[in-house]
């Protein structure tokens, strides 16, 4: 079945022999021998089996991280040799990124260009940030003020440490992307890590945990589990021995996530769900809204956090923008990842477009209106047409949830405040994006909105100088910039008597 992709000769012997976990520098298998399979979403064809990991594996991987954390070579290394490393897995992803973007294109759907020159370009990119830190993490010195020592000759200073052993537990949205958000700012702190990639996608993550040993660094420091997310996940976020539990995926599982952490007081950051608001004010360039819209929702298959998935536009321009987006909606050609024409891929799995397709059934019943898709595509895989309903209400489950597919609602608002109080009306608050040339409107809603990256005039545009995460239920914490590379640390107060 693969053959018609054209793969290339890298790849093929890659998935031939992508049967392994990698534990202290090597590939293992599950102790007690059990395995899944990883799909083609495209054709729904198996492409690989796996190691299911049970706690008993969790435990092996997790001794191997604590021992390098506690060994010289690791825990003794210069900032700048750090650095390095980091710098030298970055070229050795660019290295490979024809194979790496084919893996992640079979693996997860999305198109194999998109994988390449967004998801593999991406974690250069990271990576190479991240590489920075390394030298840069620093504490403060200060001359205390003890009002029972006023003749002691005192002074205090702060040190940043890394946390220890980290639990990265990363979704099958953008696989490889979610991996270097996780391994940058822990390898910069000087953590070692245990990544769990998720049952859906797990190859690019075992194809980084090569050249994570080809690159140099010490056996043990990252690691890698494959298997189920209620086995080996589960086990994880349980773990005694993790210091700190990164999770990014669905509000849902990241609560479980949270709650299995806290009771080790594991450190803890979690990037949930969303359910981003797209605002399309009167002034705005209804071209360039309805373009940003339609890939503000159906980039990626919708499968993005912070999918644009509830569309506001004033009333005065609603119609034509719902109406063009619909357009773009209908004239989208579904495909694998490996043929050009293809504008939109599957969705990850046969449960994933179960659920997308119950929600759209749901909308519908409660008095939705399909402007365009509404249903399956009729073909082998795991297809969901680009979506757009309309004549919907805040109370609909379409739009209070996040469905996680090419599901767009869309609905017209008369005024700023009617608007940004709709735009905040559910749990989440992870994105949300306004499309104007209005600065004074602009400024009046960006603090009022209840989000943690607020876009202008663009959407899902990111960049690993600016803080990443979420506001109410979507998420704990930041991804990217300083506040990721500080969230892998303890800060230590030192007191000298002189």
């Amino acid at each position: 079945m693969l053959e018609q992709y054209g793969l290339s000769a890298e790849s093929r012997a890659f998935l031939e022999t992508a049967n392994f976990m990698w534990i202290d520098g090597e590939p293992v298998q599950a102790a007690a021998g059990q395995t899944f399979e990883a799909f083609d979403p495209a054709s729904g064809q198996p492409i690989a089996a796996l190691p299911a990991a049970q706690a008993e594996d969790v435990d092996r991987a997790v001794a191997s991280a604590r021992a390098a954390f506690d060994n010289p070579a690791w825990r003794m290394m210069r900032p700048n040799q750090r650095e390095r490393l980091i710098h030298r897995l970055a070229d050795l992803i660019e290295a490979n990124a024809p194979q790496l973007a084919e893996l992640e294109a079979l693996n997860n759907g999305k198109g194999v260009k998109i994988a390449r020159y967004g998801d593999v370009a991406s974690a250069v990119n990271y990576l190479r940030y991240m590489a920075g830190w390394p030298t840069k993490l620093e504490g403060q010195t200060m001359e205390p003020s003890v009002p029972y020592m006023p003749d002691a000759n005192l002074f205090g200073y702060t040190r940043r440490e890394p946390v220890g052993v980290v639990g990265a537990i990363i979704p099958w949205n953008f696989p490889l992307v979610m991996a270097a958000w996780k391994l940058g700012p822990a390898l910069a702190a000087g953590c070692t890590v245990v990544l769990k990639p998720a049952e859906e996608t797990p190859l690019t993550a075992l194809r980084l945990a090569q050249l994570v040993q080809e690159a140099g660094f010490p056996p043990g420091v990252v690691n890698v589990v494959t298997g189920l997310g209620d086995q080996a996940g589960a086990a994880l976020a349980a773990h005694p021995g993790v210091n700190k539990i990164t999770f990014t995926g669905s509000t849902e599982v990241g609560k479980l996530v949270g709650k299995a952490a806290i009771d080790n007081m594991a450190r803890l950051s979690l990037e949930l769900g969303g359910k981003s608001p797209v605002i399309v004010l009167p002034d705005a360039d209804i071209k360039a809204a309805v373009r940003g819209a339609a890939n503000a929702i159906f980039f990626n298959q919708g499968q993005v956090c912070t999918a644009g998935s509830r569309l506001y536009v004033h009333r005065s321009i609603f119609d034509q923008v719902a109406e063009g987006v619909a357009s773009i909606a209908d004239k989208m050609v579904l495909g694998d990842a490996f043929n050009d024409a293809t504008q939109m891929g599957p969705l990850v799995s046969a449960r994933q477009q179960q659920r997308v397709l119950g929600y759209i059934e749901q909308g519908l019943r409660q008095g939705a209106e399909a402007l365009a898709g509404g249903g399956a595509a009729e073909r082998d895989g795991y297809f969901v047409k680009p979506t757009v309903l309309s004549q919907v209400n805040d109370q609909m489950s379409v739009v209070q949830q996040e469905i996680f597919g090419p599901v767009l609602v869309a609905d017209s608002f008369s005024d700023l405040d009617e608007v940004l109080a709709r735009a905040n009306g559910t749990q989440y608050g992870l994105g949300a994006s306004l499309w104007s040339n209005d600065l004074k409107a602009v400024h009046y809603m960006i603090p009022r909105i209840q989000a943690g990256t607020v876009w202008v005039n663009t959407h899902n545009v990111l960049d690993p100088a600016l803080p990443f995460g979420g506001y109410k239920q979507s998420g704990i914490g930041r991804e990217m910039a300083r506040q990721a590379v500080e969230s892998f640390t303890e800060t230590k107060a030192v007191l000298m008597n002189l």
